[in-house]
């Protein structure tokens, strides 16, 4: 029997789907169990195996944790929310002697790709090309972008123009970062690395239509220059499982600067699976042994994502409780 359980999945019934898939294409027994506090995220009723569960920052989330994955026989849980990250790369070596696995790096890893201004703070130390941050508001040059030190998504995220508009933005910010503004295309690369580390995947993805942070028109590039750089970069920072790191990319100039990494799975992640490199797939062989027989660029180039949403009508007293 091999359960998973996937945390805070609200809306990510891609998710869900492909890694029901890989059970059955491995032939494995097992469920996919979906998690979420909110009784309205739709992932609940997708799926006949879910459960409201208390919040990450609640005491009581981690004894509920351990009793839930003793009981439904979890071998793997995947988080997939920014906030639960520190508390799941925390846990991980202590549910690894259970015999339980998770999706996520280590907690020094996490907490660094969390904080956007530790984060750009080491890429500049280690010598790795990043978009700039600016520290002095008089050395700003415009246009530039504002965003949270601790945001996700586009949250708190704004084109500034002018200097008057950037004071502003800086009277609501709590936390706020001023970076440049980098015009090239923007990428996400869907990266898959074994538990030592190793690279498995490297799926580069064009960001061609975002909305609220995830991208919703997307096609896949194969480039050996960018899997290169990528892969060179997620070993400096020992990413494992699924990853999401963003960059800025000039094809033409061979140029690039990174922006920030979500050691987890992003909202567009059923591009790069689609096109080849099934994560899901390959984090469960991981588990149980077996070979992972894939090639680094073993993905279909200009594969192109057109993502919409999808109705779920349900009377009240079929509310999940």
């Amino acid at each position: 029997m091999f359960n998973i359980l996937i945390s805070s999945a609200s809306r990510k019934i891609f998710l869900v789907k492909s890694f029901e898939l890989a059970l059955r294409k491995l032939s494995l027994t097992g469920k996919v169990y979906v998690a979420d506090t909110d009784f309205l995220a739709p992932s609940l009723y997708y799926s006949r195996n879910h459960v409201i569960c208390p919040r990450t920052d609640n005491k009581k989330y981690l004894f509920w944790l351990k009793k839930f994955c003793q009981k439904r026989k979890i071998k793997l849980i995947i988080p997939t929310r920014d906030e639960e990250l520190p508390f799941f790369a925390g846990i991980r070596n202590d549910f690894k002697e259970k015999g339980i696995d998770i999706n996520i790096a280590n907690k020094k890893t996490v907490n660094l790709c969390r904080n956007k201004e530790k984060f750009y703070q080491y890429c500049q130390s280690q010598g790795i090309p990043i978009a700039k941050i600016f520290k002095n508001i008089k050395n700003v040059r415009y246009p530039c972008f504002i965003k949270e030190c601790f945001g996700k998504g586009s949250s708190f995220t704004f084109k500034v123009w002018n200097k008057k508009q950037l004071k502003s933005f800086l009277l609501f910010a709590k936390n706020p970062l001023i970076q440049e503004y980098i015009n090239w295309p923007e990428y996400t690369i869907d990266y898959c690395a074994d538990f030592k580390a190793q690279p498995i995947s490297v799926v580069p993805r064009e960001r061609i239509y975002t909305f609220g942070g995830e991208s919703f028109v997307g096609k896949t590039l194969k480039d050996k220059f960018l899997i290169k750089k990528t892969i060179n970069f997620a070993k400096e920072l020992k990413l494992i499982g699924h990853n999401t790191i963003q960059l800025f990319y000039n094809k033409k100039g061979k140029r690039l600067k990174f922006n920030e990494v979500n050691p987890r799975y992003g909202g567009g992640a059923a591009l790069g699976i689609r096109a080849g490199a099934n994560t899901p797939l390959f984090l469960i062989k991981l588990i149980l042994g077996k070979k992972i027989t894939y090639n680094l660029d073993d993905f279909k180039d200009d594969l192109y994502m057109l993502r919409y949403t999808e109705d779920i009508f349900i009377k009240k007293e079929n509310l999940r409780k």
